[in-house]
């Protein structure tokens, strides 16, 4: 299960980096600017946002056999479709139906690990599939641009549909919603997740939810990370060529930031597993949150102020690193505390994320436009990650939204 969940992620950011490759070439053919530009990549986190809790919340009840079945199908088409477009309109249309199509994708995820992983398990199963997510990122580049050189840059967007379409004959055929519901599962198996959450019976009661200060923390943690994240999804390669100079071969380097962010995810996520069982759930949570983003908020500021090609490269690949590592611990933080509503959780997470990288988009392509300097964007990035880092302090894994998930003991304290 979760080798078929690592191999969703990387088709799901190959198709989502295929852009961010493409997009020079993109913008010289359809004319579109900056500013333009920074609609494209916003439209798709705008829809993505709005229909990340349906989709979680769906998990939720029907589980995600059916759930995730349906939204690979539905973004493989529209990933192929991208490549028809012919003007910056068309492709509006077809980025907001792209992310209607992909939402629920990491909250549906997050269900079928709460019902497959136990607790002190999670952010190791988690720091697999961040890796996942960086390696289709790292790929992206190697594969886009011979493409696109070849055959232009409509042809990436035709070959990676089909990845996704078998994905998903491949889930549906073997994936159960539960390890009871899977032939073969080993009983000793069986007993280990024989606590984890079944399938809601009832919605998330949100009146209860919206009143706890621990959803917020994580909420607003995760609009502030994402925005410098979602910079790697969709202005990055932008940034190379038209802020530091590199001619399209040399984007082929690009996927140094995604390849070191691949080692930090499963480092992150080895590292919880690890610290969790030392210093217990509450401070082994926080202890990697806080360290990956004071690093990443450490380096982001000093891109700026570094011009050569190589080492901006290089800070950005630290960058990188930092806010992946703590993304598994995160994401585990999601079901620590959701419980049986892990994906409605999830997917609260994942629409404030989206916020996050809508905001981003459109405030680098606004300061671009406006000030026609690519160094600028990453002032406010710092500083989102310097609050990001003092919120961690204030979440508190043990703590559920609503009572009925148990948390083991030797988990609670150290």
């Amino acid at each position: 299960m979760l080798a078929l969940l690592s191999l969703l992620l990387i088709i799901t950011y190959l198709d989502r980096v295929c852009i961010s490759v493409a997009g020079p070439r993109m913008q010289d053919a359809l004319h579109i600017g900056p500013l333009a530009w920074g609609w494209v990549t916003a439209i798709f986190t705008f829809a993505y946002a709005i229909f990340e809790i349906p989709s979680g919340m769906l998990g939720d009840r029907i589980g995600p056999r059916k759930v995730l079945t349906r939204i690979v199908i539905w973004w493989s088409v529209f990933t192929s479709l991208t490549g028809l477009v012919m003007g910056f309109y068309p492709l509006l249309l077809v980025r907001f139906l792209f992310g209607v199509g992909e939402a629920g994708a990491f909250p549906n995820s997050g269900v079928a690990v709460a019902r497959w992983f136990p607790v002190h398990e999670r952010g190791r199963a988690f720091g697999f599939i961040f890796m996942s997510i960086q390696i289709g990122g790292a790929i992206a580049p190697l594969l886009v641009v011979p493409i696109q050189a070849h055959y232009g840059w409509r042809a990436s967007f035709y070959i990676f549909g089909i990845f996704g379409i078998l994905w998903a004959i491949v889930w549906y055929r073997w994936f159960r919603d539960s390890p009871a519901e899977k032939p073969g599962v080993p009983a000793s198996e069986l007993a280990e997740t024989s606590g984890l959450p079944a399938k809601a019976n009832h919605s998330l009661p949100w009146k209860i939810a919206l009143r706890s200060p621990n959803l917020w923390a994580v909420l607003t943690v995760a609009f502030a990370y994402i925005y410098t994240f979602n910079f790697f999804q969709s202005w990055f390669h932008t940034f190379l060529v038209k802020g530091r100079g590199y001619s399209e071969e040399d984007l082929l380097l690009s996927s140094l930031p995604f390849a070191v962010a691949a080692i930090s995810s499963v480092s992150g996520g080895l590292v919880s597993n690890r610290v969790v069982q030392r210093l217990g759930l509450l401070w082994g949570r926080r202890s990697i949150g806080i360290a990956g983003l004071g690093f990443a908020a450490v380096c982001t500021l000093a891109v700026p102020f570094t011009h050569n090609w190589l080492a901006a490269l290089i800070l950005l690949s630290l960058v990188y690193a930092g806010v992946t590592f703590q993304q598994p611990t995160m994401f585990a933080i999601c079901l620590d505390i959701g419980g049986e509503y892990a994906g409605a959780v999830v997917g609260a997470w994942n629409t404030a994320s989206q916020a996050g990288a809508f905001t981003a988009s459109l405030v680098f392509g606004f300061l671009v436009d406006r000030f026609g300097n690519y160094d600028l964007p990453f002032y406010p990035m710092g500083i989102l990650l310097i609050l990001a880092t003092i919120l961690w302090l204030k979440i508190d894994p043990t703590k559920q939204l609503i009572p009925g998930l148990i948390v083991p003991d030797s988990l609670q304290t150290a």
